[in-house]
Order: structure tokens, then C-alpha cells, then sequence
């Protein structure tokens, strides 16, 4: 008895010392209290971030966000409420100012999303489900899986209200089961191109598409996508070697009887 007293007391002190105070059902009450209170001072810091990025939107921001919810199954208030509540909406803003981000790219595809509610299965995982996401990415911290639309800028200006359906570029391509190089082999070959060589307009090059320069470069994006389309197949062609465990054939060599069984 005076051992298992020693051992309890020890074990409170212990607790005092690791904590500062006994661990009572106060204490827990507290914690839960204190972490209750952080979610909801988090949850209006979050929802006032979201407000003063809504007001920021202009001109600019809705031409894009038109752009996305013509592209993909999205209507545009599904849109402007993913932008403002994406960590990375500073790129926006980045990418309208003079000499600014060349690109901006938007994944719309699945990302998987743990249930608030789910419990842990008998096997300890948890019941998460992929559900379609539009969000802002550099593009490369994630893996392409589904739909990548892009703006592009050619030229250094400030974008204004009044230039950006000028300055900014926007397209899209299929990157389904993360085939990128399939998506982008379809997006030029059957956008691109057949845009390119129907343009009249080619700015100071007043003879158009029968300026051998121009023929040059018309050439040089066929003959990349031919390239393009022959890497894409050969990756899919591939053999996959079947790996073999060669120690169970030279593990008990003792003879050259041996030796010829295993060659």
C-alpha cells in the first residue's frame, strides 16, 4: 500500500510539473472551452478576409471569373466564392501588375476531403471522398488529374478593367487520370493550330500566313506536336520488366551442376 501511495503521489506530481496544475475534468473543460473559442475566432478571421477580398474585385476579376465559369460547370458566384477563399488569391493580384506573373493556373479536379463526421474505419483509415475542386496553383506543388485552365500575358503592362480582355490570354486543357500529354497534344492540335492558320491578322506581317517566316513557325508547332503525339504513345507502349528474385537461385551454389541449373 505505502508503494502504490508513493507511486500515486509521484504521478500527481508529475502532472503538476508537466502541466503546471493537476489534470482535472476543470481542466479539459477549459481546453475544450479555449479551443472552441480559437476555431470561432479563426472562422470570423477567415470570413472577414474572405469580405475584404470581395470587395476588391473589379472589372479585371470578373472577366476571369467569366472566363472559368464559361469553361468549366461552375456558375460564376461558385467561382468569385472559391477565388476569395483560396490562400493563394495574392497571384491574382501579382499577375495584373506591370511586369507582373507571365501565368496564372487554375486545377479544377478531385481533391480528397476528410468527412467532419467520419470515424475512423476497423482498419484506422478514414472515410475521405474526392470531390471536385477549382483552386490557384503554381503548378508545381500538384500533380494535373483533371481540368487546368490557364491566363497567359505577352506583354508587360499594368492589366486594367479596360485591357485585359486585350492583354490576357485564357485556355484549357483536359488532363483526365493525369494524362497531360494527351490534353495538351488535343489542345494544340485541334485549337491552336487550326486557329493559327486561320488568323488574317498577323499585326506587321501584312502578308499573313504566306510570309515564309510565318510558315516556318506554323511548321516548327506541327512538327512539335508530331513529336508530342510519337512521345505520348511510346510512353504508353512501354514494357514493363517483371522484377525477379534472383537470390533463390544462387543462395546454395555448391557444384557446377549447380551453377548450370541456375543459368
Amino acid at each position: 500500500h505505502r508503494h502504490g501511495g508513493n507511486l500515486n503521489t509521484r504521478s500527481t506530481e508529475l502532472g503538476s510539473a508537466v502541466t503546471g496544475s493537476p489534470l482535472t475534468a476543470t481542466t479539459v473543460k477549459k481546453s475544450i472551452v479555449l479551443s472552441s473559442e480559437s476555431r470561432k475566432e479563426q472562422a470570423k478571421q477567415a470570413k472577414a478576409t474572405k469580405e475584404e477580398r470581395r470587395a476588391q474585385i473589379d472589372g479585371r476579376h470578373r472577366y476571369l471569373i467569366s472566363r472559368l465559369a464559361d469553361g468549366i460547370d461552375l456558375s460564376e458566384q461558385q467561382v468569385e466564392e472559391t477565388i476569395i477563399s483560396d490562400d493563394k488569391f495574392q497571384l491574382i493580384e501579382q499577375f495584373f501588375a506591370p511586369s507582373g506573373l507571365k501565368k496564372l493556373l487554375f486545377f479544377y479536379q478531385g481533391v480528397l476531403q476528410q468527412k467532419s463526421n467520419a470515424s475512423s474505419r476497423s482498419d484506422g483509415s478514414t472515410n475521405n471522398l474526392p470531390q471536385k475542386k477549382l483552386f490557384i496553383t503554381m503548378g508545381s506543388t500538384e500533380d494535373c488529374t483533371g481540368t487546368c485552365a490557364f491566363f497567359l500575358r505577352t506583354s508587360d503592362e499594368v492589366i486594367t478593367a479596360s485591357n485585359v480582355s486585350q492583354e490576357v490570354n485564357f485556355g484549357m486543357f483536359d488532363s483526365t487520370n493525369g494524362n497531360i500529354l494527351q490534353g495538351l497534344e488535343f489542345f494544340l492540335s485541334q485549337i491552336m493550330i487550326p486557329a493559327l492558320k486561320s488568323q488574317q491578322n498577323w499585326g506587321a506581317v501584312k502578308e499573313g500566313l504566306k510570309n515564309s517566316q510565318i510558315q516556318d513557325f506554323l511548321y516548327s508547332v506541327d512538327k512539335f506536336v508530331g513529336t508530342l503525339s510519337s512521345s505520348r504513345q511510346n510512353i504508353e507502349d512501354k514494357i514493363q520488366l517483371t522484377k525477379v528474385d534472383i537470390d533463390i537461385y544462387v543462395r546454395n551454389l555448391q557444384n557446377p551442376s549447380d551453377y548450370i541449373t541456375a543459368g
